[in-house]
């Protein structure tokens, strides 16, 4: 199982939540983080660090936003890792 990022961290300028996972399974694409599937362990410490609520556990995915779970899955393994704490995204 995983953790999904979620719409509302499109154009999102926090990184706040890829400090705190312990495996390093996020992914930045242009607009965008992802979670790798693979990758998560579920421990669900990048949920509170979240300021856009974005991030949800695979079963708690809001219906409108289940395409996400596929576009994660699809996306995180075409875009760099990130692990850092960015200044604000631009």
């Amino acid at each position: 199982m995983t953790h999904v990022v979620t719409e509302p961290c499109f154009n999102c300028k926090y990184t706040d939540c890829v400090v705190v996972c312990p495996v390093d399974c996020f992914y930045e694409g242009e607009q965008i983080l992802f979670i790798h599937p693979d990758e998560c362990l579920d421990c669900g410490a990048c949920v509170p660090e979240c300021p856009t609520e974005a991030i949800f556990y695979i079963d708690s995915v809001p219906e409108k936003w289940h395409d996400y779970i596929a576009l994660n899955a699809e996306m995180s393994p075409k875009c760099p890792n990130i692990c850092e704490k960015k200044d604000r995204r631009k």
